[in-house]
């Protein structure tokens, strides 16, 4: 009886341990099962979002910070805010209608007001820029950034970038804080804008307030309002209204891919630096620009380029040291006409582009020149 039970008793130990193991074994078996999902629905996953919707342009967001990224803490603070403050990913994400327009991803570049934007950025961006489009999986790029200094960034791309394709340059007026800010909806248009097919050959654009401009033509014009952009001596190039991207106008002058500017290996640009004029100036700000190192001097100068008899001394001195001097105007509008003192004086006229932009041109025009004739031509050009 005493065996019968052991023998019972043992029985009933190798059936449980037989139960527990293929138990055991079955529970493996789902565990791996399921984890091979897991694996195939996250590769899944990360193919999609690497080859993202085929039927869509891939849009690359490049981010250097400005008023689009910035916040404050009270929401009808619109000049009182921190630039810069948001990453790309928050940008992005604050516009989820993006996803339906176009495959975006976003790259910050670096978070600064565009006060802050120097020579050194200028190149970065460029190159970074230029080595995107280089990439048949990028159809576009949209920049944003910064207003004060946003058409001096978009015209040094538009005389560098070495690509048809379309690039867009967006900032806004009002911080992403504020209330009816007007970064989500200028940055939606810009990806739209680049997104589309008739924007390939336009150059370099910016988009603010519903409006395109090439970046030739555009300039700030106002302090803090959301219409601070303007192309007034010679147009936008177009406009969006709704959903629908229209172009009436394009550049002529020479740009991007037509460009001979190219600074995939250039380090550093030359100094360029600009001066004010205005009644009683003097002499010594020349003197002082040559001294601390330029290489060029553009002059923003009373109307048509006039300056005084100090300012013609200081700016022939400076030549004669061979540094080339460009005449703009203070005045916003309209053409600096090349005078019979410029070829007195061996001075460059600087055509309709303004002192801020006469001088991104002449950084790149010293990179191939310092013969005043052959700078005039490209003031004529470009």
């Amino acid at each position: 009886m005493n065996m019968t039970k052991w023998l019972g008793a043992v029985l009933l130990s190798v059936l449980l341990l037989v139960t527990a193991a293929c138990a055991n074994t079955g529970t493996q078996e789902n565990t791996q099962s399921e984890k091979e999902n897991v694996s195939n629905e996250t590769k899944e996953k990360n193919k999609a979002v690497e080859t993202g919707n085929k039927s869509l342009s891939n849009i690359k967001v490049l981010a250097t910070g400005g008023t689009i990224a910035g916040s404050s803490n009270s929401d009808t603070d619109t000049t009182g805010y921190k630039s810069g403050s948001l990453g790309i990913d928050k940008v992005i994400a604050s516009v989820p209608q993006l996803k339906d327009i176009a495959n975006v991803t976003g790259e910050q570049v670096v978070n600064v007001g565009s006060e802050n934007v120097d020579n050194a950025l200028l190149l970065k961006l460029a190159k970074r820029v230029n080595e995107l489009l280089k990439d048949d999986q990028v159809d576009g790029i949209v920049i944003t950034h910064g207003t004060d200094t946003l058409e001096e960034t978009a015209y040094f791309l538009h005389l560098v970038v070495k690509s048809d394709k379309p690039v867009v340059v967006v900032g806004s007026m009002r911080p992403a804080s504020a209330i009816s800010a007007d970064g989500p909806l200028n940055l939606y248009h810009a990806v739209k804008i680049a997104s589309t097919k008739e924007a390939k050959g336009k150059g370099v654009m910016v988009t603010l307030n519903d409006r395109i401009a090439s970046a030739r033509f555009i300039t700030k014009t106002n302090t803090t309002t959301t219409d601070a952009f303007k192309s007034l001596e010679h147009g936008y190039i177009g406009e969006v209204a709704g959903e629908v991207v229209s172009f009436y106008n394009e550049p002529i002058r020479k740009h991007t891919s037509e460009s001979e500017f190219d600074v995939s290996n250039i380090k550093e640009l030359p100094q360029v630096d600009i001066l004010y004029g205005y009644q009683n100036d003097q002499k010594y700000l020349y003197d002082a620009a040559v001294k601390a190192g330029a290489k060029g001097i553009v002059v923003a100068a009373a109307g048509n380029g006039t300056m005084s008899t100090e300012a013609i001394k200081g700016a022939a001195d400076a030549v004669k040291k061979d540094v080339v001097l460009v005449r703009s105007s203070r005045t916003g509008n309209g053409i600096v006409t090349h005078e019979k003192t410029d070829d007195e004086h061996h001075f460059v006229s600087s055509d309709s582009l303004n002192p801020q932009k006469a001088r991104i041109l002449l950084m790149l025009a010293l990179t191939k020149t310092k013969d005043p004739v052959k700078v005039q031509r490209y003031y004529e050009q470009y």
